[in-house]
């Protein structure tokens, strides 16, 4: 096991090797070497005794990311052949209005700590045709740059991720020193809102990673947050929150209940409070 190194993919055999994970980094302390994690499918970060982790073959490994791309391509898909179908009844595009209506959707700044996750949200965004800046800056860092982003870009919509995770599972669900990355999406929360009140522009915001302190982040000002039951949370769950908000018209207001059907694990994995939609009709 000493043979494990940073950037290797790796399980853990106590936890039934569940989840895939790669080496962020290894710490020598005087008893142990403890390994510090973070989730290749999904976002959460754990740390480790060395002994118990086992490297996985690489094609393991692409064949899951592999995976995971082939269910983004499908969501897309999915989404834009709902949309059509839903825009068509309730007239937002039809053969008669179609050149004379300009749909302006929803600004979308997405801050995330992880540089893959970042490519794939981008890529995501895109294919939809969203209007999406997205940002590869670390948890820790978000609270610090988030306002003067926030003031370059002027979003609609604010997303924070990134990973995160309880240090001791099962207990210290009011701790906020049990969530490894939370405070951080808090304070970047806050200081979101300071800028929102600032300015005025009534942000949607959505906040957190697998596991993360939904309460304290929801009560931090954001509109929808993770996680609730302190689950896993999928990687599309954040852009589909904000790609919802992003076309939706800014006349109706969304609840969880509107977009809980198309989260994995719906209102377990993420909750909020609901916001009202961005997307504006121009004759």
């Amino acid at each position: 096991m000493n043979k494990i190194k940073k950037g290797d993919i790796v399980t853990r055999k106590s936890y039934g090797k569940d989840i895939i994970f790669i080496v962020k980094n290894i710490i020598n302390t005087k008893k142990e070497k403890i390994v510090i994690l973070k989730g290749m499918i999904d976002r959460i970060e754990a740390d480790s005794n060395i002994e118990d982790l086992e490297r996985i073959d690489k094609k393991i490994a692409n064949e899951k990311m592999e995976a995971l791309h082939h269910k983004i391509n499908n969501k897309i898909i999915q989404n834009e052949e709902t949309r059509g179908s839903v825009g068509y009844q309730i007239g937002i595009v039809t053969p008669s209005n179609r050149n004379k209506e300009k749909i302006i959707t929803g600004k979308i700044l997405h801050l995330d700590g992880d540089k893959k996750y970042s490519q794939k949200s981008y890529y995501y965004y895109k294919k939809l045709g969203l209007n999406a800046i997205v940002r590869n800056i670390p948890e820790y860092r978000q609270p610090r740059v988030v306002y003067q982003l926030l003031k370059m870009y002027n979003p609609d919509i604010l997303v924070i991720t990134g990973h995160d995770g309880m240090i001791k599972r099962g207990t210290d669900y009011h701790n906020l020193y049990n969530y490894r990355n939370s405070k951080y999406f808090i304070q970047t929360v806050k200081e979101a809102r300071r800028f929102d009140k600032e300015k005025n522009n009534q942000l949607v915001i959505f906040a957190g990673a697998c596991q993360s302190y939904f309460e304290a982040i929801i009560s931090a000002g954001a509109n929808f947050a993770s996680s609730p039951a302190r689950i896993l949370i999928d990687f599309l769950d954040p852009l589909v929150i904000a790609e919802k908000i992003a076309f939706t018209e800014k006349y109706k207001y969304i609840t969880i209940d509107d977009i809980a059907k198309e989260l994995r694990d719906g209102k377990k994995g993420v909750s909020g409070i609901g916001a009202n939609g961005k997307m504006i009709l121009e004759s």
